[in-house]
């Protein structure tokens, strides 16, 4: 199976070509471009060096949500683009799930966790056994104290002493806080590891596939997870 996937629901733009279980290329970019300029240009740069015809491609794989809503519908409209063009199948991958694949195989609790602002992140926890993903917590939005309380409920469930890895853009934000409260063992993932990459990406839509979440083009919405911060202030304003 032969996946060309793409993630730019955050600051990092991220486009690869998965074939079979081997990564034929990746193109990852986080400096001073907006989305728009950088996604289509990246995808047409990887297809050209790999010699890809599209047409070949099975499926296309793009980060769901949630995320920057700006980023997300980028993501998605490109998705939903080729997709028709191509009649191709989507396969919508939850943004934090594919972000937890960067450790795919770590035998740890893994917490990726999006700068989601007011105080909230968009997070998830999950672990791996071999390399099977087990979800301790599907993504949701919350204010950081909650999440510091719902770790320690799944570190008090663990069997065997582990560590959490903290991992995403909302790690440089809340960095210092979870440092300060948090008790359990944990640590936070290096540069090459904590952003979204198409490339992990990519192989958790393999997953998916095989269990036949697929959608059309036509089919396929970004999740927002919540409303966006103009629809917010509209209804603050109604209320």
């Amino acid at each position: 199976m032969k996946i060309l996937a793409m993630d730019s629901s955050g600051l990092v733009a991220s486009a690869a070509i998965i074939e079979d279980g081997i990564m034929r290329a990746e193109y990852t970019m986080n400096y001073k471009k907006t989305h728009s300029q950088t996604l289509l240009p990246m995808i047409d740069e990887i297809v050209k060096m790999t010699e890809t015809d599209l047409d070949t491609i099975d499926a296309i794989a793009v980060a769901g949500g949630p995320g920057s809503f700006t980023g997300l519908r980028i993501g998605s409209a490109t998705a939903k683009g080729l997709g028709l063009a191509l009649d191709k199948p989507i396969i919508s991958v939850p943004t934090v799930n594919g972000l937890a694949y960067n450790y795919q195989g770590y035998n740890e609790i893994i917490c990726p966790m999006m700068d989601a602002r007011r105080n909230q992140v968009y997070t998830g926890v999950f672990g791996f056994q071999g390399d099977a993903l087990i979800t301790y917590q599907e993504q949701c939005a919350i204010s950081i104290e909650e999440l510091m309380e719902l770790l320690k409920t799944i570190m008090a469930k663990q069997e065997e002493n582990k560590t959490i890895v903290f991992l995403g853009d909302g790690v440089a934000v809340h960095q210092a806080y979870i440092d300060e409260q948090l008790s359990l063992p944990h640590t936070f993932a290096p540069a090459h590891m904590n952003g979204q990459r198409a490339g992990a990406l990519g192989v958790c839509a393999m997953q998916l596939a095989k269990e036949g979440k697929t959608e059309t083009a036509a089919e396929h919405r970004p999740d927002y997870l919540r409303m966006s911060q103009a629809e917010r202030e509209r209804a603050e304003r109604n209320a």
